[in-house]
């Protein structure tokens, strides 16, 4: 099938934030290597960015890191219709709901951790304008890196009701090329692998989400990533789900491109 899948479907993908230490470095990268502009936000908790793609808004980015001595990171919201629920449902299968839910402007969230350690975000709010238009320039995927794909899919299935009787046949979980796969209308919407080490001392090991933005040309981005400041780990592949390439920010922050999946599905 083809086009990208609903990312408001319950679990689904559906925002992306950054966990930064000094803003202005964050924009300075992100905004030409994905082709975003940005405008503030008066909050609470500190300095805030929305970036937008034209006229699609495309992830927030905070300066938490640097206020709370965090590292710098990406956080994935999963798509919930009830988020005290869906809090109540982590709790209960042995994850951590360490903030939230808190009511914002674009609806509820909560920020959470799972069994494993993977830390991750959910979001109770209207669909996004955006949410099927073409993904360049977007969060395209995420993927899982835990200690057991199957133990995480439990889980994340249980929590978000990804066999729900109100919407049968709506998820779809498989294994294929050596992850389990959910797939959202037909569409592949995530995946969760194994091999993630809670005490790696790299953290692209460590049990997290890892995101993958959406670009033409995977290979035509490095020099621009380099030259803003970024830096390339690991050369680019070619996979199941399209060219990727791992980077990091000038804050360190992990991130992924992928090649779009304009007229095609992963």
């Amino acid at each position: 099938m083809t086009g990208p899948p609903d990312h408001y479907a319950t679990g689904a993908p559906c925002w992306v934030s950054l966990m930064a230490r000094d803003l202005d470095t964050a924009a300075a990268f992100y905004g030409p290597l994905l082709g975003w502009r940005f405008e503030p936000v008066d909050e609470r908790w500190g300095r805030h960015l929305r970036a937008f793609r034209g006229d699609c808004e495309v992830a927030g980015l905070g300066d938490h890191a640097r206020r709370w001595g965090q590292a710098v990171a990406w956080t994935t919201y999963l798509a919930t219709d009830n988020a005290d629920k869906t809090a109540a449902a982590i709790r209960e299968r042995g994850g951590t709901v360490g903030v939230g839910p808190l009511e914002l402007d674009s609806g509820r969230i909560a920020l959470a951790v799972d069994p494993a350690g993977a830390s991750f975000g959910l979001r109770e709010g209207p669909p996004h304008p955006c949410s099927r238009r073409p993904a360049t320039g977007r969060l395209d995927w995420i993927q899982l890196r835990t200690r057991d794909a199957f133990d995480s899919a439990i889980f994340y299935g249980g929590v978000f009701g990804w066999d729900a009787p109100e919407e049968p046949g709506r998820h779809e979980v498989v294994w294929e090329h050596d992850r389990v796969v959910l797939r959202i209308d037909g569409h592949a919407a995530a995946a969760l692998s194994g091999g993630g080490t809670e005490a790696a001392i790299d953290p692209r090991i460590r049990p997290r989400w890892h995101v993958y933005f959406a670009v033409a040309d995977v290979d035509a981005r490095l020099d621009q990533a380099r030259a803003l400041g970024g830096e390339v780990v690991g050369d680019p592949e070619d996979t199941a789900y399209g060219r990727v390439v791992e980077l990091r920010d000038p804050e360190g922050g992990l991130f992924s491109l992928i090649g779009s999946r304009i007229g095609g599905d992963h």
